[in-house]
């Protein structure tokens, strides 16, 4: 009797377990703008469409528990004010390029490849209104650096 309540014990702290670290339920995004990244040329670099994230509600939410992203998609987040920004991956299983540019869509700031549910603090160091964040290595492949600009498209 004894060897059995141990068993049982075993096995419903491990289906606990495995229940505290499963995954919530993937959400979808609504890809409902447009994103051009802006050379300092003038030449679009690339396009993506994005998510847009305007209220507390939807920035707060970002992109958690999104498992996976097209190629040629992002979120844009649009703020009130131009001022320092701080995101994090807590609960974001996607590796991001995070882009931060000012009130004049400037790129001021780009970190690339955050880490999944990583609890670090992610910076702008300069003002910023808006944040895209798109799949790690997509600023790499298209070339889009600091100094560049983004054009919103509706």
């Amino acid at each position: 009797m004894f060897i059995t309540s141990v068993i049982l014990m075993n096995c419903s702290g491990a289906d606990r377990q495995a229940q505290q670290q499963a995954p919530q339920d993937q959400r979808t995004l609504n890809y409902e703008a447009k994103v051009a990244f802006i050379s300092n040329a003038g030449d679009t670099l690339s396009t993506i469409e994005v998510a847009v994230a305007d209220d507390q509600e939807s920035r707060t939410q970002g992109l958690m528990n999104v498992n996976s992203m097209p190629e040629n998609a992002g979120m844009l987040f649009i703020f009130e004010e131009n001022q320092p920004r701080s995101f994090w991956m807590a609960s974001t299983p996607l590796s991001l390029d995070l882009i931060f540019a000012n009130e004049d869509f400037e790129i001021v700031r780009i970190h690339r490849n955050a880490s999944p549910y990583s609890q670090d603090s992610i910076s702008s160091e300069e003002p910023a209104k808006y944040v895209v964040e798109v799949n790690a290595g997509y600023t790499l492949e298209h070339d889009i650096n600091e100094g560049a600009s983004i054009a919103i498209l509706e």
